[in-house]
């Protein structure tokens, strides 16, 4: 719901509120707003200008930082890091919770660079990879790098408590789910057991999203970032999963119509985009490979379209009565958090 000067304009205009009142109310939730990430240009640049700053120092780090001893690499990371607390300070002071949390996320993200450095400098790194390698292939002794950056990253969030500081949490607690998987079967993952591993990863982290998203109902949304993974993971292991049936074909279907019904719920976009690129691709195979020579199915896919249009149309008109029945059986603190979410 996006609440306009112009909405609140009309809103006098029709009696509901006084000039005063909608002028009021405009000026608090334009305050209140300020500290939420939305698609303006400031949140835009600040954004932009902290993955640039992230991936720097992350995915598009080169060979030139190898020429470095590993004390180098450590001192290095620890003034940068020294740096982004010192913004993250500045910014948290000044109430400007985005570019606070870019921050605090951004020392963070040095976490794996200053372990890799440290261990180069003890002569304890056991092999000939480098750093850059971290988030293309699946080492088991990347694990020390994961474990330093869970630790840091938990002291960081419980310090500074943004919500974009999830953000390396869950992409390590996913690094780390294949470098333990490899060290448990003793050498490289096949391809079979990376989507399996992905799979029940994904299902983990979304679980882990859902405790979070109850736990902080009354607070910032911790859970997005958690969520987003979770997802993004759980549909790439299911969706590169070989299927040799109609009936797991279907059923891989049947599993895209759930995120989007638990996408719809919870008010999370992630499991609904990724929920109609599944059914998309479901249908698509039906098309292509099933149905190849039929042109009945793209008649049967016209009305079933059709009769959904008029479902949607249904729902809207019964949707208070609907919804007011269903929450009363679910648990207080579900029920509060889906009438938090509710528009």
């Amino acid at each position: 719901m996006n609440i306009t000067r112009k909405s609140l304009s009309q809103a006098v205009d029709k009696n509901i509120l006084s000039s005063s009142q909608a002028e009021e109310l405009f000026q608090f939730l334009k305050a209140e707003s300020q500290g939420q990430p939305q698609f303006r240009f400031n949140h835009v640049l600040y954004y932009l200008g902290g993955l640039i700053a992230i991936g720097a120092m992350t995915l598009f780090m080169n060979l030139g930082w190898e020429s470095l001893d590993g004390a180098g690499i450590v001192l290095i990371s620890l003034v940068y890091a020294a740096i982004g607390l010192k913004l993250t300070h500045v910014f948290s002071s000044k109430s400007l919770s985005i570019p606070a949390g870019i921050c605090a996320t951004f020392v963070v993200c040095l976490t794996p660079l200053a372990m890799y450095g440290l261990q180069q400098w003890l002569g304890v790194w056991p092999d000939e990879t480098v750093y850059r390698e971290y988030h293309r292939y699946i080492k088991w002794h990347w694990i020390y790098m994961e474990l330093g950056t869970l630790a840091v990253g938990v002291i960081v969030a419980w310090k500074y408590k943004y919500p974009f500081l999830v953000m390396p949490i869950a992409v390590t607690l996913w690094y780390m789910t294949m470098d333990i998987t490899v060290m448990i079967a003793g050498g490289d993952l096949s391809w079979e057991l990376r989507k399996l591993v992905s799979l029940y990863t994904g299902l983990l982290m979304i679980g882990l999203a859902f405790w979070v998203d109850i736990r902080s109902r009354d607070t910032a949304d911790y859970a997005f970032w958690i969520y987003i993974f979770g997802a993004l993971v759980f549909w790439s292991g299911l969706s590169f999963r070989d299927s040799d049936s109609e009936i797991s074909n279907f059923v891989y279907f049947c599993i895209n119509l759930v995120m989007i019904g638990v996408g719809t719920l919870l008010a999370r976009r992630v499991f609904a985009v990724f929920g109609a690129l599944g059914v998309c691709g479901y249908l698509s195979y039906l098309a292509y490979d099933v149905f190849t020579d039929s042109w009945l199915f793209p008649v049967a896919l016209t009305i079933i379209g059709l009769g959904i249009v008029y479902l949607a149309v249904l729902w809207q008109k019964h949707e208070q009565a609907i919804t007011q029945k269903s929450r009363a059986w679910l648990p207080i603190a579900l029920r509060e958090l889906l009438e938090s979410r509710s528009l």
